[in-house]
This record gives structure tokens, C-alpha cells and sequence, in this order.
């Protein structure tokens, strides 16, 4: 049996891992809200730390930072006013640091991301965030329609325990490996590490 490939690695497309000195470091919905409660992300502390790290990195190489955040309605979950809807305290904002508000998964959708990251002058993102599956996923996908290369920084990411649909549950790690691994057929440079983005 011969060892299964990407799309990219078919192509021949360049894998290497962009850096972040060279990129917009593009955070997603990095939000209390996956720290605790309903939606809460098992491995969301070790992904802000690793996050963290590549937000450290980022500012010290002077590149664009910007920080998404989904928005939900007041009372609710994700309600920006309310703790839960804060960005976690490790990953605040500073100083001119865009922050994009979304309402839906794709952080490009009905927001200025794409502006301001065509006001940067920057082609490729370095993508990190909640969750893996879904905002993340949906980023990236749209980013690549519009031009853009894409890293993810897996360790950065994270999601939660889904139902199977039949009774069972998909575990968060399963389910965080398998959107990895569609996005890196086509969609993105998954990076396994952030040693070789920094």
C-alpha cells in the first residue's frame, strides 16, 4: 500500500512553514469562553501558551498582529462585555493591535479582516486559535479564495468533544487531528510545532 499524500505535496508545493517575521499573525476567538462552561476546549491552556509564544515572537519581529473575536448577543454566550467573551488575559491586545469582531465562523465574513490585512501588505498568515474544526477551518478556507498562504500552528488550536450523530461522541483530540489533516491537503501548512515559525 503506498503512503497516502496531500494535495499540496502532489502539486509539489512549497510546505515550509511561513515565519512569522514574514507573516500577519492572525489569532481566532482566543476567548475565555473556551476556558470554561459549555464549549470549554480541553487543551485550551496549552494551545494560549503555545499561542503566547507565537504572539511574543510576532510583536518582538514587529509583524501584524490581529486578534478575532467572535461576538455574540448580550447575556449569551461569547457576549463581549461579559467575561467569557474577553480575550484570554495571556493573548490581550496591546496598544494598536487590530481586533476584528465576527458573527460567524469565517473571521472574513462581514468583517475588515481582509482590509486590514491588504493594509499590512501581508500574503502569508500565520493562523491560531478556536476552534480547530470550526472557525479556524473556515479562516483558512476563505483565506486561501482570497489569496493568501496559510500555517497553522496546530499546538495553538484547539476544539471539543463533538456527538458522532448515532449516540456517540467524536473525542476533541480525534476530532482536532482530523480538521487538521483535511486542511492540510489543500487549505493550509499545518506546522506541528512552532519551532520553524519563529
Amino acid at each position: 500500500m503506498t503512503q497516502a499524500r496531500t494535495l499540496l505535496e502532489l502539486a509539489g508545493a512549497d510546505l515550509a512553514p511561513a515565519r512569522l517575521r514574514d507573516s500577519a499573525l492572525v489569532l481566532i476567538d482566543m476567548q475565555n469562553e473556551y476556558l470554561a462552561g459549555p464549549i470549554a476546549v480541553p487543551d485550551a491552556a496549552p494551545a494560549i501558551a503555545e499561542a503566547a509564544l507565537l504572539l511574543r515572537v510576532a510583536r518582538e519581529a514587529g509583524a501584524p498582529i490581529l486578534h478575532v473575536a467572535h461576538k455574540g448577543r448580550a447575556g449569551g454566550m461569547f457576549d463581549r462585555a461579559a467575561p467569557r467573551g474577553q480575550f484570554a488575559d495571556a493573548l490581550a491586545p496591546w496598544g494598536a493591535e487590530a481586533v476584528v469582531e465576527k458573527g460567524l465562523p469565517n473571521a472574513f465574513a462581514g468583517t475588515d479582516l481582509h482590509a486590514l490585512l491588504s493594509k499590512a501588505g501581508r500574503k502569508n498568515l500565520v493562523l491560531a486559535g478556536f476552534m480547530t474544526h470550526m472557525c479556524v477551518s473556515s479562516t483558512a478556507r476563505a483565506a486561501l479564495d482570497l489569496g493568501y498562504r496559510v500555517t497553522i500552528d496546530a499546538g495553538a488550536c484547539g476544539t471539543r468533544d463533538l456527538p458522532d450523530g448515532a449516540g456517540g461522541t467524536i473525542p476533541a483530540r480525534t476530532l482536532h487531528t482530523i480538521a487538521l489533516a483535511e486542511l492540510a491537503d489543500r487549505f493550509a501548512i499545518v506546522a506541528r510545532d512552532s519551532a520553524p515559525l519563529v
